[in-house]
């Protein structure tokens, strides 16, 4: 099953995401949170890329399972490096804002699965995770 959860957003050029955080001349009045992808299944992160050579801001991880196929996680900031070992329903990143390539499109994070280069259908190999 494929999983999305939240955390709190770190610390960036525009401060923090906690509850009375500075914001200039005020306080942030609320809280912000960061959507999480989870790895479906367990593997070894063999990948990480660029989904378009046009624009390096997107990113991928792919992760090869422990039968061999390629797993792959689009639109997300990694949050794990070329090598590591994941388990099942690791936090493997967070969730990219697509809007500034695609206007208006819903938030979200494309999957996909390869077996020796070829995509087979993601909804089979996540039926046979169950």
């Amino acid at each position: 099953m494929i999983k999305m959860s939240a955390t709190l957003r770190t610390q960036d050029d525009y401060g923090n995401g906690s509850f009375g955080a500075p914001r200039g001349t005020h306080t942030h009045q609320g809280i912000d949170f960061m959507p999480q992808v989870h790895a479906v299944s367990a593997g070894k992160v063999t990948k990480i890329g660029y989904p378009y050579g046009d624009d390096l801001s997107y990113r991928y991880v792919q992760i090869t399972d422990l039968k061999g196929l390629d797993v792959r996680y689009f639109y997300i900031n990694p949050g794990v490096e070329k090598g590591d070992e994941i388990n099942a329903g690791q936090v493997i990143g967070t969730l990219q804002d697509l809007g500034k390539r695609y206007p208006n499109i819903t938030p979200h994070f494309h999957f996909e699965v390869k077996l020796k280069g070829k995509v087979v259908d993601p909804n089979e190999y996540l039926r046979q995770l169950k």
